[in-house]
């Protein structure tokens, strides 16, 4: 999937170079599907719905007010009541995340394809996302505005169903990372900050916070192709580069990376001039034995330990402070916007 033109005619967002760095969380909120076998409709469970407050308990320490992003089987289920509850309280808010094999209509083959929902149809993809859309809004008591695209999806057509259906934000993009191997989207070359995008650019994109660290980050994604060409591959050259800390593409988030990494990127992040950051994990982690990353009551111990760690380092390391994805709206509407931008505004 060409990501290019799902955000072609992108305009940057110029945050202040003094602005205190702000940290967002995204929880990925979705059933629980054993994520190494096929697709299936019939997976819907939603038991972890019920352990979200380990997590939130963490986050309202450091006053981090998560987006929940929740697909179908999350916004359907009696459970939900607990994130409702939470939001109700004023301690997060509820976004979407669409799944396309768990979210009708269902008239696609269910398979690897069709699980990004950029690939879809236009037309089917507009109809399960509004249909997704009504569901949470009577969950949640108000429209979501916030959408995350299963898989990191998002697709030539999801922008104008967006724009459509009321959405302000857009949390899909992961920055540095190729998905096509899976049949998802290329998001390698586009911009890693904040963009407004969409028609008439009223959708704003604030891209996952996913970068480089090492002795060569500064030439990252350069380097990260040339390690990825078949001659590298097949000697496992990124792995090398990695223990020789070289180079390591990295992610902020508890889930696959540790602790220093985290810690190492955020902090080479700001050195480099970024200004928001998002940190991520799925719903599913926080009970052992329904993700990767967290098998064991061990595995969640550590889990739990990294995300309180990096939080605690963003905050005290690095003097930030939490925001979210509504609070980052209202402030990138106001920062300088160009001439084209302004005017879209004023007509709203």
């Amino acid at each position: 999937m060409e990501a290019s033109r799902t955000f072609a005619n992108l305009i940057p967002v110029d945050l202040p170079a003094d602005m205190t760095p702000r940290l967002l969380a995204v929880v990925d909120t979705e059933e629980e599907f054993e994520w190494g076998k096929a697709f299936s409709r019939e997976s819907v469970g939603t038991d972890t719905l019920s352990y979200q407050n380990i997590g939130q308990d963490i986050l309202d320490r450091y006053g981090l007010k998560p987006t929940y992003v929740v697909d179908y089987p999350v916004a359907t289920s009696p459970a939900v009541w607990s994130l409702r509850k939470i939001k109700d309280s004023g301690r997060c808010q509820i976004g979407a995340h669409l799944h396309p094999w768990v979210s009708p209509p269902f008239e696609e083959d269910v398979g690897p394809f069709n699980s990004f929902p950029g690939n879809l149809p236009r037309e089917l993809e507009f109809r399960k996302l509004e249909f997704l859309t009504d569901v949470i809004t009577k969950a949640a008591g108000e429209p979501p505005r916030v959408y995350k695209a299963g898989r990191y999806g998002i697709g030539p057509n999801t922008a104008e169903a967006l724009a459509k259906l009321g959405y302000k934000v857009d949390v899909s993009l992961v920055p540095h990372s190729d998905f096509r191997a899976d049949c998802g989207p290329d998001f390698r070359g586009l911009r890693d900050r904040p963009f407004w995008f969409g028609p008439q650019s009223s959708l704003l994109e604030i891209p996952g916070s996913c970068g480089f660290v090492g002795s060569v980050q500064r030439y990252g994604p350069e380097f990260d192709r040339l390690l990825r060409w078949p001659f590298m591959r097949r000697f496992r050259m990124t792995g090398v580069a990695a223990r020789l800390r070289l180079l390591e593409r990295v992610s902020l988030s508890p889930e696959g990376f540790t602790l220093d990494e985290q810690c190492r990127l955020l902090r080479a992040m700001v050195e480099a001039g970024h200004r928001v950051f998002t940190l991520t994990y799925h719903s599913p982690s926080l009970v052992p034995g329904h993700t990767p990353y967290v098998r064991s009551r061990s595995d969640l111990e550590v889990f739990l330990s990294k995300l309180d760690g990096v939080i605690r380092f963003f905050m005290e390391e690095l003097n930030g402070m939490p925001t979210t994805h509504y609070e980052m709206l209202r402030l990138v509407e106001n920062i300088g916007a160009p001439v084209e931008k302004t005017a879209v505004l004023q007509n709203r």
